[in-house]
């Protein structure tokens, strides 16, 4: 199995450090807010490692994925 991350041609993955998640529920808050963005077309949040995997069909701005961490109730600290 590999550990590299699946890219599809076009696509754009960022992983972004979000404080505060600790539960499946804190994941699935952080993924639902972050999906609504326009071109999110993956997003998967690990509670564990604070870590949230974003996949889009360009860049994303940063201050709309800041503003989607917030109102789910957490702090983007930034990119890994």
């Amino acid at each position: 199995m590999s550990t590299q991350t699946e890219t599809t041609p076009g696509s754009v993955t960022v992983v972004y450090k979000v404080s505060g998640m600790s539960c499946g529920h804190c994941e699935g808050s952080v993924s639902g807010e972050i999906s609504e963005i326009p071109g999110v077309s993956s997003v998967k949040a690990l509670a564990s490692t604070g870590e949230v995997t974003v996949v889009s069909a360009a860049p994303l701005d940063e201050e709309a994925v800041r503003a989607a961490v917030d109102e789910a109730g957490f702090e983007l600290v930034g990119r890994v």
